[in-house]
């Protein structure tokens, strides 16, 4: 049986798990799609913070002890121009994939949170899939501009 646990502060995390294995677990399983395990701190630093126009909540799931899947929302402190939430990482543990972990833990997360949901997906993600089938939609395609170091 899978079992969730929303944190929304570090008080609360830290009574189960460290910062350090929630990194780790994203670092290492969301693959090739991953940013750096500095990127992801910032991410639950940002969830979990007081200021103004921020927050969110780490979702994690488990079964029998072992965390099989991991989502961290961030608030974005808007509305209406764009979606409330925004799922910063998901990932599944790569031993579990294809047994509808993902698709729980978004529901979960669909649940938990007030307003709408954006997410960032790149196109060839398998996940991709996944999120269509729960409804999410390609409403913009995002271009980004990247400035060069001199």
């Amino acid at each position: 049986m899978l079992s969730f646990e929303i944190f929304k502060n570090y008080k609360e995390m830290n009574q189960k798990f460290s910062s350090q294995i929630i990194v780790n677990f994203l670092f290492l399983h969301l693959d090739e799609f991953g940013d750096s395990k500095e990127a992801i701190k910032k991410s639950l630093d940002y969830a979990f913070s007081d200021e103004k126009g921020k927050g969110g909540f780490l979702l994690v799931a488990s079964h029998e002890n072992q965390i099989c899947g991991i989502l961290i929302m961030n608030s974005t402190g808007m509305q209406e121009y764009i979606p409330e939430n925004l799922i910063v990482y998901i990932a599944v543990d790569s031993k579990l994939r294809g047994q509808g972990i993902g698709k729980k833990i978004i529901e979960k997360a669909q649940q938990e949170c007030q307003g709408n949901i954006a997410l960032h997906v790149e196109y060839e993600n398998p996940a991709k899939k996944l999120y269509e089938r729960l409804g999410f939609k390609t409403k913009y395609a995002e271009m980004r501009w990247e400035r060069k170091e001199e």
